[in-house]
């Protein structure tokens, strides 16, 4: 499997013939690796509201046909949408797919579409061919990130570092080491002035302290899982 890092926090998962697509906020996003013309879904997945994270759905999603997965309240908001194949979960519900499946998780933070629709933020939880990925969307440190591999070890975690909207990067080691995946992924820091923090530090202090290796992507860049 492919992760490609596509800037903020969005990603495409690839196996070269289905293409998973979290986050996808490409348009206004000043870190994209990609515009949103360009992109190619199977599936998108979504872990919350807020327009850095919803961004290009709709757009995407009636372009190249692929269902969305999101939480009830911004699931119900999309089906208004004309053309739409829409998936609602809540926490703790699974959606399962030819490719595998994703699971809604606890993620503590707050959200509300660009349309005004208020939900619950959530972490995804990704089975995809033989790996499993834990893309925790935007939230703080909280002790309850250590269940969500105990019954499944995580190949994967994509996780934010950047502080002021999410938890920062001190924060975040004790969330890699909560998470206990084999390897982590920062997002959601550097692309704007707020999150701006130094992901090689991250990455040293994660590898000192936990089991995990940290892999530092630039928008664009691709790690093999």
């Amino acid at each position: 499997m492919e992760i490609r890092f596509l800037g903020h926090a969005c990603f495409s998962l690839s196996d070269g013939d289905t293409t998973l697509l979290v986050d996808p906020f490409l348009t206004h996003n000043p870190k994209a690796a990609i515009s949103a013309d360009e992109a190619q879904a199977t599936t998108i997945l979504l872990t919350h509201g807020h327009m850095d994270h919803f961004g290009d759905t709709v757009a995407i999603a009636k372009r190249t046909g692929a269902p969305a997965v999101a939480i009830t309240e911004v699931a119900d908001e999309l089906k208004e949408k004309e053309g739409l194949e829409v998936r609602d979960c809540n926490l703790g519900g699974t959606a399962t797919f030819d490719w595998g499946w994703v699971k809604l998780v606890p993620a503590w933070h707050t959200s509300t579409t660009p349309a005004g629709t208020v939900s619950t933020p959530a972490g995804l939880l990704i089975s995809f061919g033989d790996k499993l990925v834990y893309h925790l969307g935007d939230t703080c440190l909280f002790s309850d990130l250590q269940l969500v591999g105990k019954r499944h070890p995580i190949d994967v975690a994509l996780m934010c570092i950047g502080g002021h909207y999410t938890m920062d990067r001190h924060d975040a080691v004790d969330a890699a080491e909560f998470v206990g995946a084999k390897t982590v992924i920062p997002c959601h820091y550097d692309t704007f002035p707020p999150i701006e923090t130094d992901a090689q530090t991250f990455k040293s202090e994660v590898e000192s302290s936990t089991g995990s290796s940290v892999v530092v992507l630039a928008p664009g860049e691709t790690h093999t899982a």
